[in-house]
């Protein structure tokens, strides 16, 4: 990979989030600038991760890969899901396509597709299917492969980070204790695989180190220090995300108006 992908790519999601914003209506409310940061962080975390120095070390390198699905497919989606693009897009299209937009949102493929459960069996259990089947090591032969599984990443981090929290319409959303849930079961599943994954690193190295194998060795440690990577940099993200939904969830209407019974009562 050169530099012109994720230069092209990280100008390309930069411009048309620009491009929407400058289309804005004066009549709407200011655009907070924390969403056009998150944006802009979010864009820069992708360009990072796809950056030649990294994305040719990750067909070599455990933990290269490791640090490209940490970014790709959990830290990235969270900022960027948090810029909330498709609130901005609603504000600049004429009614007649915003109501065109808003009815795509509540089809029931697109309904379907980001149920949070749906969401997490693609971006967690996707990582099952790399990681526990032949499709890891096709990825450090085949740069197509690797490509898609990157691009995939990303998506399905941005799916499920979407149907768990964030400022974006989500019409059928399910309920606060629903995504609390599932947050919890994709974090725990995406922390024992991690534990697998160091698991059969540590049992491979031991075989090999029987026989003398010096890059059997090194591979293996490489293995067992991206698998600690990967439990610990999934508990941060999956903590800012819990962290998201809680704010969320606080600043609803719903939530407010709780607040605002309970302190009639107590007053």
């Amino acid at each position: 990979m050169t530099w012109w992908e994720p230069m092209i790519l990280g100008c390309a999601l930069l411009g048309l989030y620009l491009a929407v914003l400058l289309r804005r209506p004066s009549t709407l409310p200011r655009w907070p600038r924390r969403r056009l940061a998150a944006w802009v962080v979010g864009v820069l975390v992708v360009a990072v991760a796809l950056s030649p120095p990294l994305a040719d070390l990750a067909r070599l390198d455990h933990r290269a890969h490791m640090v490209q699905h940490l970014l790709l497919g959990m830290y990235a989606p969270i900022v960027l899901v948090f810029s909330a693009p498709v609130t901005l897009l609603l504000g600049t299209l004429r009614p007649a396509d915003a109501r065109l937009l808003a009815r795509g949102l509540r089809s029931p493929p697109v309904r379907t597709l980001t149920h949070p459960v749906t969401a997490a069996v693609l971006s967690v259990g996707g990582l099952f299917a790399l990681y526990l089947t032949p499709l890891y090591g096709l990825t450090q032969v085949h740069a197509g492969v690797h490509g898609l599984v990157l691009a995939h990443l990303l998506l399905a981090g941005y799916v499920y980070t979407w149907s768990i929290a964030g400022p974006d319409p989500a019409p059928h959303r399910p309920g606060l204790l629903t995504r609390v849930a599932v947050l919890v079961l994709a974090a725990g599943s995406h922390a024992f695989l991690a534990r697998l994954l160091h698991a059969q690193a540590v049992r491979g190295a031991d075989h090999h180190s029987g026989h003398g194998g010096t890059q059997a060795d090194a591979d293996g440690a490489s293995m067992a220090t991206a698998a600690q990577w990967m439990y610990y940099g999934g508990d941060g993200a999956e903590i800012l995300l819990a962290v998201m939904l809680f704010s969320w969830w606080y600043q609803s209407p719903y939530s407010s108006r709780r607040r605002s019974h309970t302190s009639l009562t107590v007053g």
